[in-house]
């Protein structure tokens, strides 16, 4: 049994630069923060009793012959990826709901190669598990998505993250002054809308409107440089909330997908109650908002969006993990007969006694 923990995120500035019809020519530049909310997958390899091969447990649960016939995108997609052909078992849980605006799509790739690597006795980097966590969703299941969450959500921490023209990027964790972080944390409420939505079909109107859009986008590039400034120097930590609200009000304009009418109707209610701004989280049309409030106004805040669920949360900064490891008896109940003969004439070719490393890195090779 293996289990990754891999934490979803916040996004205050920049997003929307991260898409790569931007980045490609202009640089990105976004900053966020993970948080302390999980995508877990417990991973572990099914031995060969059962009359399916693997079985994958999220919204569905699949038991299928071949690999081939999983349904779950991202699970078939990483599997083919890895060339993991042995029988899997992976069951998906989540703190927060699917598809709301807290990257856990990348989460949930990401968490899920890092947990299919440590089935083969093998460890990733955290650029290694972003890297391949893009290449995935963007080039194999041909999403329309950025690359800030798989970086996010596999670095962890308060983070400026830069993307070059190339597609390198470099993690930059935001140095504050003593107690800043806290204090930008008592400033926030997290909200759920009830409402989750498919964001790659909103990211697709968005891109397309991207050519359109420079004087906003590179407006929006700027406001990462601002916030970092404003929380780095230590001054009125309002001018943050007031540049979130500065920044909503160009991202809004990135495509009426955005923001739909409840979404204004939440965000204008909690300006009145004190609110000095805020945002949708993610590509838009559901899921969290987020609040920059004073401390003193937050009942207030809380009052006036009564009707919605308010969710606490603390900064994270570990990234994606691995929580639990337990190699016993993984190389044994996915080893057939004809496997262990195979193996074992080998090693007595070879003259090398048959450790259980020896076996594992086999069976890797098999």
């Amino acid at each position: 049994m293996i289990i990754s923990r891999t934490p979803y995120r916040i996004s205050f500035f920049g997003g929307g630069t991260d898409y790569h019809t931007w980045y490609q020519k202009h640089g990105s530049a976004v900053l966020s923060t993970t948080i302390n909310h999980y995508c877990y997958l417990h991973c572990r390899n099914l031995a060969p009793f059962f009359k399916h091969k693997s079985r994958i447990v999220w919204s569905k649960i699949e038991e299928v012959a071949r690999h081939a016939d999983i349904q779950h995108p991202a699970v078939n997609a990483v599997l083919e990826y890895l060339q993991f052909n042995q029988g899997i078992e992976v069951n998906h849980q989540g703190d927060l709901p699917a598809r709301s605006g807290l990257g856990s799509s990348s989460a949930f790739t990401v968490g899920l190669l890092h947990a299919v690597y440590g089935l083969r006795g093998m460890m990733s980097s955290k650029r290694e598990l972003a890297c391949e966590a893009i290449h995935i969703e963007r080039d194999i299941l041909k999403e329309n998505v950025g690359v800030q969450d798989q970086i996010a959500t596999a670095y962890g921490g308060l983070n400026k993250i830069l993307v070059h023209p190339s597609g390198d990027f470099e993690v930059t964790p935001l140095i504050l002054p003593y107690g800043r972080a806290q204090e930008l944390q008592d400033h926030l409420l997290l909200f759920f809308t009830g409402v989750s939505r498919t964001a790659s079909d909103i990211a697709a109107d968005k891109i397309k409107s991207i050519p359109n859009k420079s004087d906003e986008l590179h407006a929006m590039r700027q406001m990462v440089d601002d916030a970092e400034k404003i929380l780095c120097d230590g001054g009125d930590i309002n001018r943050f909330g007031e540049l979130l609200h500065e920044a909503w009000m160009l991202k809004r304009q990135l495509s009426s997908k955005i923001a739909p009418a409840y979404v204004d109707e939440i965000y204008a209610k909690a300006r009145a109650a004190g609110a000095v701004g805020g945002k949708l989280l993610g590509a838009g049309g559901g899921g969290f908002m987020l609040f920059f409030v004073d401390p003193e106004r937050k009942l207030d805040v809380c009052d006036a969006l009564e009707e919605l669920l308010l969710v606490p949360f603390e900064f994270e900064s570990s990234g994606s993990q691995i929580i639990f490891y337990d190699d016993s008896h993984y190389s044994q109940m996915a080893m057939t007969r004809r496997d262990y003969r195979h193996l074992r004439n080998q090693d007595l070719e070879d003259e090398v006694p048959l450790t259980r490393e020896r076996l594992t890195r086999l069976l890797a090779v098999e």
